[in-house]
């Protein structure tokens, strides 16, 4: 029986060509971080921001499509909003998607 070149190229490979063998998979996994991992946690980052600058007066937009203007901001992560003439529900800021309309800064 004789062995042809081809099979005998093929069993010499050692470490480069485990190597070689995982070049893919670390193609895919870097793709992957910059196309879904990335922004997914720069669009977590700047919600966190906007939560963090809520104030009194903004017109905010909640996850349920309720739309109300803010009237108390407390500590512990709430926010009454006011979603018709005295008529208050408390949410939570998390929960806030979008700020409609910012309040200017009150003049120092």
């Amino acid at each position: 029986m004789f062995v042809t070149p081809a099979f005998a190229q093929a069993a010499s490979g050692g470490a480069a060509g485990a190597f070689t063998s995982f070049v893919p998979l670390i193609l895919i996994f870097v793709i992957m971080y910059f196309l879904l991992i990335r922004p997914q946690q720069k669009k977590l980052k700047e919600h966190k921001a906007m939560v963090e600058a809520l104030r009194r007066g903004d017109q905010v937009l909640t996850g349920g499509g309720i739309v109300g203007k803010v009237v108390k901001v407390h500590e512990d992560g709430i926010v009454d909003v006011e979603i018709a003439d005295g008529v208050k529900v408390r949410v939570m800021k998390s929960t806030i998607v979008q700020v409609m309309s910012k309040t200017e800064p009150a003049a120092a």
